[in-house]
């Protein structure tokens, strides 16, 4: 097959499509409906490649998602291994390569367990786990005779029976209510309660019962225990130590600091038979993603500094010695760096570390050498990102997996030659789809902005582009504010799909983005829309006079979350747009600060508590221009979204009536900050390209 024997160099993967006669505007179907490829996860010895591929639908009841294997050489195309409904998730390895561990919710049961499957010999997965709590994050240990892994259990519980006994007298309360005495209280679109994660350990012999090895432990009874906190739970990060006596993780104490005061998660050490564990990592910084190298002689982490009053710094990589079950003589790696880590993984020598990281639209790959020194850029990408890196440990040479994908190409499994600069694409379930679509890839320019900065920009061409004519624009404002607009396949705002009706589409990486070094995305504190907020104008103008097909007189804008609180601060400061559309957008800073699930964050980006009244509260907060606005605007919301919750739209819609603007809002009852599901994605699609088309066509 063609992508097997293919050895494809990323800048020129477009020059595989047919010819442009044969192709067609892209569709909401077809965005929906690729099939999404997950992360790579390697056999240790880097023979065989396991990943997820969900066959999406827009009713959930027909969508499925299985696991599927691939030869790390791509010497035979992937076959698939799990046939279910229900998601296979959280795969691992056995050190022998011949098992893999995974999280799945089967027949029978009421929650995720963990599934042991051999790959070799074939036959049904294997149930492991029993928890009433449930199974996630597996984890075989260096022997391959116990998983370690994580539940979600509730405080106190000593067992299982504790935890059935615990989730039997809640669910028989005659009332119900959430108590709280302390911060935080809500995460994302769900409350939080008081339930922790705990390690739990399970010899593989049939019959062994898992037992926690945190439970009753002085760390867990501490009120601001938790893991390091993503939007969906808490995760402990939790590894085997070299010899298989200890697991190192991740943990807080401090999570209900956080109304006041930075989180910082450290890194512990526990013994696999349980016991007290100890803190490895000293204050004044938070850690997070612990990998021991393949020698087992040394850790590396990912972390970042805490003290300096900064909203946000850089993912760094983080090197100690292991010595004797102590981490000693932290240093870190490529201390010039001015790139964050997005994911990084250590050749089989443990001679060098391979990093990704954003930079100007792509996700780049990066040489550091183990014991320090300089990173490298292994070679210059033209196309696409790279990300989820994973290097087999036990493979006799460094071989490189990743993710690449870019706007025209959805994401597959590639096998990255940093050497040759280039990759081999092991898995092509999205090829021939994409090949029919009439796409470009997204053309980069940088404008010098008034205030004499470098901007980078990325502009979206519609389907038959043509350049003798004209095209309205829409720009589109990326949220954040620490993020980065990348080349990369958007599911839910596609950037294709917002220019087909024949718009150019403008992606702006204005001041606060990543991918441009840690100064230029602290430069956003204290001033969270002025200097932003005129660069996307800018931009538009640069646009405008830099390429004669883009009209400068049909211009519209819009964003969700940050880009929404962007798209807000333009309907407070300019006329320039013909309209507008935001998204889960702030429009009262004030009110945002006390009703969000994060509120230091904000605090410290407006230097200081509300209360204060600080300049950047008062004249940077579009609610206080109200008397300024006149654009026609699109309002739309998730009502489940605790980031910018719902108020804020709420807000910003009684405005609109009251000064009888033009407007349309849009409440998504399941939805929380994301439009996720897909009859709702195509209806929000719908309607921003009908607002589009009222005031650009």
């Amino acid at each position: 097959m063609a992508f097997v024997a293919a050895l494809i160099a990323p800048a020129r993967l477009s020059a595989q499509t047919p010819p442009a006669a044969a192709k067609r505007p892209i569709t909401h179907e077809d965005v929906w409906l690729m099939k999404r490829v997950g992360a790579p996860v390697p056999s240790p010895d880097g023979l065989f490649v396991v990943f997820s591929v969900v066959d999406p639908a827009y009713d959930p009841k027909d969508q499925s998602s299985d696991l599927w294997l691939v030869r790390g050489d791509g010497s035979a195309p992937p076959r698939q291994l799990t046939f279910t409904k229900a998601a296979e998730s959280d795969v691992t390895w056995s050190p022998d390569s011949r098992r893999i561990a995974f999280v799945t919710k089967r027949e029978g049961d009421e929650v995720n367990q963990v599934y042991l499957l051999d790959v070799v010999e074939g036959g049904e997965a294997r149930r492991v786990t029993s928890l009433s709590t449930g199974a996630s994050a597996p984890r075989f240990s260096p022997d391959g005779k116990t998983l370690l892994f994580s539940s979600v259990v509730f405080p106190g519980a000593l067992t299982d029976a504790d935890n059935q006994r615990i989730a039997t007298e809640r669910k028989n309360r005659k009332y119900k209510a959430r108590v709280y005495d302390g911060y935080p209280i809500r995460r994302w679109d769900h409350w939080l309660d008081d339930t922790q994660t705990h390690l739990f350990v399970q010899p593989l012999e049939k019959g062994a019962p898992a037992r926690d090895v945190l439970a009753g432990t002085k760390l867990v009874a501490e009120p601001g225990f938790g893991g390091r906190a993503t939007n969906a739970a808490d995760t402990l990060d939790a590894i085997w130590t070299p010899d298989g006596a200890a697991i190192v993780f991740t943990a807080t104490i401090e999570r209900n600091q956080a109304a006041y005061a930075p989180v910082e998660t450290h890194l512990y050490v526990v013994s696999a038979q349980g016991g007290e564990p100890r803190r490895l990592t000293s204050p004044g910084h938070t850690y997070s993603r612990p990998l021991f190298a393949p020698d087992g002689k040394r850790l590396y982490a990912l972390c970042s500094p805490t003290t300096d009053g900064k909203v946000y710094h850089l993912e760094r990589l983080a090197r100690f010695d292991w010595q004797n079950g102590q981490l000693v003589n932290e240093s870190r790696p490529a201390e010039g760096f001015d790139r964050s880590v997005e994911s990084f993984g250590l050749t089989p020598d443990s001679q060098t570390v391979y990093v990704t990281a954003e930079e100007a639209g792509h996700e780049k790959l990066f040489r550091i050498p183990a014991r320090g020194g300089p990173a490298q850029l292994a070679f210059e990408v033209k196309l696409g990102c790279y990300t989820n890196l994973s290097i087999p440990l036990q493979a006799a040479s460094p071989l490189l997996f990743a993710n690449w994908e870019s706007a025209v190409n959805p994401a597959e499994i590639v096998r990255i030659d940093p050497d040759a600069g280039r990759h081999v694409a092991l898995t092509s379930f999205n090829v021939a789809a994409a090949a029919q679509i009439d796409w470009q890839p997204l053309e980069h320019f940088w404008f010098t902005s008034r205030a004499g900065k470098r901007i980078h920009n990325m502009l979206v061409l519609p389907p038959d582009f043509d350049p003798k004519r004209r095209y309205p624009i829409f720009t589109f404002i990326h949220g954040g504010p620490h993020t980065m607009f990348r080349d990369q396949f958007f599911l839910r705002w596609n950037y294709h799909l917002l220019a087909q009706p024949g718009y150019l589409v403008l992606l702006t990486n204005y001041t606060g983005s990543t991918g441009f070094g840690e100064a230029f995305a602290q430069a956003i504190q204290g001033d969270p829309f002025g200097t932003c907020g005129s660069e996307i104008t800018e931009a538009v103008d640069a646009v405008a006079k830099a390429f004669p097909y883009a009209d400068g007189e049909r211009v519209a804008a819009g964003g969700a979350s940050y880009g929404g609180h962007l798209a807000n601060w333009l309907q407070a400061t300019t006329t320039r747009y013909k309209c507008l559309i935001s998204h889960a957008g702030l429009i009262n800073s004030e009110s945002q600060y006390g009703t969000s699930d994060t509120s230091y964050f904000r605090e410290l980006a407006n230097g200081g508590p509300v209360w204060e009244q600080n300049e950047t509260w008062r004249k940077q907060n579009p609610i206080r221009y109200a008397a300024n606005f006149q654009t026609p605007i699109l309002l739309t919301i998730g009502e489940n979204d605790f980031r910018v919750p719902l108020n804020q739209t709420l807000e910003n819609w009684t405005i609109l009536q009251r000064r009888r603007i033009p407007s349309r809002l849009i409440v998504f009852p399941e939805a929380n900050h994301w439009i996720l599901r897909g009859e709702d994605n195509r209806y929000l699609f719908q309607e921003v390209h009908a607002w589009l088309a009222k005031y650009l066509r």
